[in-house]
């Protein structure tokens, strides 16, 4: 059976509206690269917080 698609964390219609006003185009496959990237720059906070022995992500972990 096939995995499931995960849920795009990205608010795609805000991300086109905030590229809109700047006078450019985000098409979809920009949009899953970004959605990539956050979820790639959470993990990283993650582990950053679990390897100073907290269970909170803080801003710094960014």
């Amino acid at each position: 059976m096939a995995k499931a698609k995960e849920r795009s964390i990205v608010v795609k219609s805000l991300a086109k509206e905030i590229a809109k006003k700047k006078g450019v185009r985000f098409p979809d496959e920009a949009i899953e690269a970004l959605d990539k990237f956050v979820r790639s720059t959470i993990e990283c906070a993650a582990e950053r917080a679990k390897k100073n022995n907290r269970k909170t992500i803080r801003s710094f972990d960014f």
